[in-house]
C-alpha cells in the first residue's frame, strides 16, 4: 500500500507552493496537497485537512507535512489526531503560542494588508525570502490568495493552541527543518520545537530564508522521502 503525503500550505500560498516537493515524491507516495487555507481557526483548518484522508482506509500509512501556517496545522493534528499517522515533516515552523509582541505585530500586519495589499505583499515577499530571486516568483500567488484570506489566516494564526505539552508525549517520527536565514520562524524557533519532541530529527538548511519549499525543495523532498521509507517499515 502506497503512503500517503498530505502536503499543507502556510500563509498567502495556494497549493502550487508545492510544486517542486510533489513531482519528485509522485514515484514513491500518494501525494495530496491541501489548497489555500481559508477557514477561520487553525482547528478548522486542521479539520479540513483531515478530510483530505478520509477515503483512506484506517490502515494506510500516512506522513503529514506542513509549512509555516501549515505546520501550525499539522502540530494541531498531530496533537488531536483523528486517525493513526506514521510521521510528520514540521517546516519553517513553530510550536509557541501567540505571544502579546507577536499580536500586536500581526494587528500591524492586518492593518498594512487592509490599507494596501499589493505593497504589504511586497514587503512580505521580501521577508520571507533569502535568494533574489524569490519574491518574484512568489509574489503573483501571495497577491492572488488575496486579502480578505491574507487577514483572515492571520486572525487564525493569533488564536492558535498551545500544543506544546502534546508534542512531548507523541510517539512517531517528526522532522523539523528550517532556512539558516530564515527571519520569520528563525531557527531557534525549530530548536525548540525539535527539543519537544520524543522522536524529533532537526536540518537547518542553508542559503534559504523562510520560503523552505520553494528555495530549497530538495531538503523537503528528502524529509518527506526518508519519513515515507520509514512508514513502510511499519
Amino acid at each position: 500500500m502506497k503512503t500517503t503525503v498530505l502536503l499543507l500550505p502556510g500563509m498567502l500560498n495556494d497549493a502550487s507552493l508545492w510544486d517542486a516537493v510533489a513531482a519528485p515524491l509522485a514515484a514513491v507516495a500518494d501525494v495530496r496537497r491541501v489548497p489555500t487555507l481559508t477557514q477561520a481557526s487553525v482547528p478548522a483548518m486542521a479539520d479540513v485537512a483531515w478530510q483530505r484522508l478520509a477515503d483512506l482506509p484506517a490502515d494506510a500509512p500516512v506522513v503529514l507535512a506542513g509549512f509555516s501556517l501549515g505546520g501550525y496545522v499539522a502540530i494541531d493534528m498531530l496533537a488531536r489526531p483523528q486517525r493513526a499517522l506514521q510521521a510528520a515533516v514540521l517546516v519553517s515552523t513553530s510550536a509557541r503560542p501567540e505571544s502579546p509582541e507577536s499580536q500586536a505585530a500581526r494587528e500591524k500586519t492586518i492593518a498594512g494588508l487592509r490599507k494596501n495589499f499589493a505593497r504589504m505583499v511586497e514587503g512580505i515577499a521580501g521577508f520571507v525570502s533569502h535568494q533574489p530571486d524569490t519574491p518574484a516568483r512568489i509574489t503573483p500567488m501571495m497577491l492572488a490568495v488575496g486579502m480578505e484570506t491574507a487577514i483572515g489566516q492571520n486572525q487564525a494564526i493569533s488564536q492558535r493552541h498551545d500544543h506544546r505539552a502534546a508534542l512531548g508525549k507523541l510517539a512517531l517520527p517528526v522532522a523539523v527543518l528550517c532556512g539558516e536565514q530564515d527571519r520569520v520562524t528563525p531557527p531557534e524557533l525549530s530548536r525548540e520545537l525539535a527539543a519537544l519532541i520524543p522522536q524529533a530529527t532537526l536540518r537547518l538548511v542553508d542559503d534559504c530564508g523562510h520560503m523552505l519549499p520553494i528555495e530549497q525543495p530538495a531538503a523537503v523532498v528528502q524529509a518527506i522521502h526518508d519519513a515515507v521509507e520509514r512508514s513502510r517499515q511499519h
